[in-house]
């Protein structure tokens, strides 16, 4: 840990309390990472009463309450997601949204769920900028600055923004299989569509002066198991992109989520988080001061050949998601959900161990659950491991997990050893 950053779990009594041993909000350099909200009214703790629109609204109340009990406006968001129990409501979600982004509009990234908690229709997730926990006891650094930027080159929005970039970081809309040119789906199959995400992401990266292996995580979104490996076909072809990168092998960290649907019906989307961020001044391409993209691996967790087990930038590092792999075989763990969630947070814990940082660094945890039913014995061994439940989290049902997993866990981590010159 530094001695100037510090990780900060925020609560509210104006937001729901979490459902887990989780924070609603935890802060760390310049940004707050909320947990997932659902529609529960702080008053009752209980869902409000309605239909989608209705529990959109709860959401995003929620965020705002936070918000706002960090001196922070809605305009702070970089970026939101999604998440739908049936992807047909998102119309009637998209005008909830609009009205609390009546002006500028964040990165947005919008899946269905196969399931989410308390049985709700919608979750919201946020990314904050200016997160207040760079010096305890401080304000921010007041010369930062938010850039929302859009190309022509990329399938345009109203309802989002192609990226936004804050401090170190450039935070990139999912991008759907849409042709720039026509606003609708490329023709073909998961390979043309899957060519036509990672085309649209680079296509931003060039408006951004980003070269493609500036990108340190890439998530993908699917609705076919069976077409991981056509993707993965494709996905080599972008990366590693540069000789530097070839040379060293270079992949993001990665995680991959089938989903019962996609918008217009798209096969898969796409979604990337930038180094490079220009969002500090002087605003001409990012001067990084000696700040480097540092890959890692450990023979003490499970290793993947479309991945980085973890990418440092700046004070960040992005683990791939983890799976209740043994990493001495590569196997599926025996037992049941409590023992493939304790083995991909033994996992999480081993990667994060080797670039010599503690758990209590983690800043973010993402949750699948084959079955949402699970998340009580999840919480269980979950509990053991953040005894103090400060990270935010984000659960979800998802449609399917490899070779029979129940589980699926993935973390983001403070301070990561990015920051020149190899400071900690």
């Amino acid at each position: 840990m530094s001695n100037f950053n510090s990780v900060l779990a925020i609560n509210t009594d104006s937001a729901p309390k979490s459902i887990g041993p989780y924070s609603q909000a935890v802060a760390f350099s310049h940004y707050n990472n909320l947990s997932a909200q659902l529609p529960i009214d702080p008053s009752t703790g209980k869902m409000v009463t309605g239909d989608v629109k209705a529990q959109a609204e709860q959401c995003f109340k929620n965020i705002k309450a936070i918000l706002e009990n960090i001196h922070h406006p809605m305009d702070d968001i970089v970026k939101v997601t999604l998440f739908l129990k049936n992807i047909t409501d998102f119309d009637a979600v998209s005008r909830v949204y609009s009205a609390f982004f009546p002006d500028y509009v964040p990165a947005l990234t919008t899946i269905s769920a196969a399931a989410l908690p308390m049985g709700a229709l919608v979750q919201v997730e946020a990314l904050v900028s200016n997160g207040e926990g760079t010096i305890p006891d401080a304000p921010q650094a007041g010369d930062l600055i938010k850039i929302a930027r859009n190309t022509e080159n990329a399938p345009r929005n109203m309802l989002s923004t192609q990226t936004v970039a804050f401090s170190h970081y450039n935070n990139l809309s999912a991008q759907l299989p849409i042709v720039p040119e026509t606003g609708k789906l490329v023709a073909g199959g998961i390979k043309e569509q899957a060519t036509q995400c990672l085309k649209n992401i680079k296509s931003i990266l060039e408006k951004i002066d980003a070269p493609f292996d500036d990108i340190v995580k890439i998530n993908v979104y699917m609705t076919n198991a069976a077409d991981i490996a056509a993707f993965n076909e494709v996905y080599t072809t972008f990366f590693p992109d540069s000789a530097i990168a070839r040379a060293v092998g270079y992949f993001p960290a990665r995680s991959i989520t089938v989903v019962p649907a996609l918008l217009m019906d798209a096969q898969v989307q796409v979604e990337a988080i930038i180094s490079h961020g220009d969002g500090t001044p002087p605003q001409a391409i990012e001067d990084r001061h000696g700040i480097v993209i540092k890959p890692h691996n450990t023979a003490k967790a499970p290793k993947d050949a479309f991945s980085t087990q973890t990418v440092a930038f700046s004070h960040y590092n992005h683990i791939t998601a983890q799976l209740p792999y043994l990493p001495e075989n590569g196997k599926l763990v025996a037992g049941g959900v409590n023992d493939q969630a304790r083995q991909c947070l033994q996992n999480i814990k081993a990667i994060v161990e080797s670039i010599d940082h503690s758990l209590a660094d983690i800043v973010k945890i993402n949750i699948c659950l084959k079955n949402l039913g699970d998340i009580a014995a999840v919480d269980d061994v979950y509990a053991t491991f953040f005894p103090t439940g400060t990270p935010a989290r984000r659960t979800i049902g998802v449609s399917w997990l490899p070779d029979g997993a129940l589980v699926q866990i993935e973390a983001v981590v403070s301070h990561a050893e990015g920051t020149a010159p190899d400071k900690v």
